[in-house]
């Protein structure tokens, strides 16, 4: 199935006591390019995201958020540090003494003085929680993968159409660049009799000059190429596989056929449908360049 680059998703939930949050983005490249925004302690599951995204993108610069937010008390306790508590029990009531001062000393006193307080917390799970977020990021990828194939399709849809249109302009140069050489030769003699006073010219010089001109003007081998790009390009966009490299080539190769035919024609009606060839697969290339 075709894919866009573009693409977004988004999960969150509950594991463990941990609300994880994970959000995919990703904007068009030509190779596929990753980075990742995770808490501080997160480092080591960058490597791990990276490859679990790989296995389903192959291109596309793709941006993770990782957002982690304990919601319940995990392996944490309080300590108490008793040494600097009774030093400042000792220390205040010295200072009570010294000045004369009541001994208003209570336990909410002390519970705001600095550093008698110490939050701590066990060793983490580093494997439970890779598991809990690879098992988030899994759920965000599916989003956006689901993202991509529609945008995917859409593409697809608008790159058929401008092929079936350039379809029809190629088919009318097919018809037409044969009537210019039959042209060509109307004229020629023409302007051989009127120049012979009205003699009757030479039939095989007429022949020369015209076999010269039909070969200068034949673009029947660029047209049976494009013909086989334009059914290669269908097959391709059936693929279920990346295919934008593929696309990328052989809308060049189209181009080049293109080209060449609109430097052959010396037809203003065949020149007018090779611009609006051009034109659409223009417009092709610009939509293949955001094709995965």
């Amino acid at each position: 199935m075709i894919r866009s680059m573009t693409g977004y998703g988004r999960d969150q939930q509950l594991l463990h006591g941990r609300s994880i949050t994970v959000e995919i983005r990703s904007v068009n490249h030509r190779y596929f390019e990753f980075s990742c925004r995770a808490p501080r302690g997160c480092a080591f599951l960058e490597d791990r995201l990276k490859r679990a995204l790989q296995s389903a993108i192959s291109r596309g610069k793709v941006e993770v958020a990782l957002t982690l937010q304990t919601v319940e008390s995990r392996n944490t306790s309080v300590a108490v540090d008793h040494a600097l508590a009774g030093q400042y029990i000792t220390a205040l009531r010295a200072l009570g003494e010294e000045y004369a001062l009541p001994d208003d000393l209570t336990l909410s006193t002390v519970c705001r003085l600095p550093d008698i307080f110490t939050l701590c917390r066990g060793e983490e799970d580093e494997e439970e929680l890779a598991a809990d977020v690879l098992s988030v990021l899994q759920k965000a990828l599916e989003q956006f993968v689901a993202m991509r194939e529609t945008e995917g399709e859409r593409l697809k849809a608008d790159v058929l159409s401008r092929l079936l249109t350039m379809e029809e302009h190629l088919a009318f140069v097919e018809e037409r660049s044969p009537q210019t050489v039959a042209e060509y030769r109307a004229r020629l003699t023409a302007k051989l009799t009127e120049l012979l006073n009205g003699a009757v010219p030479d039939e095989n010089r007429i022949l020369t000059e015209v076999g010269i001109i039909a070969d200068r003007l034949a673009v029947d081998e660029e047209t049976v190429r494009l013909r086989s790009h334009f059914a290669q390009l269908r097959k391709i966009m059936e693929s279920t596989e990346p295919v934008g490299r593929k696309l990328d080539f052989l809308v060049q190769e189209m181009n080049r056929e293109t080209n060449t035919i609109g430097s052959k024609c010396s037809d203003t009606a065949i020149a007018g449908h090779v611009v609006e060839m051009k034109s659409e697969l223009e417009k092709i290339r610009e939509q293949i360049q955001n094709i995965e």
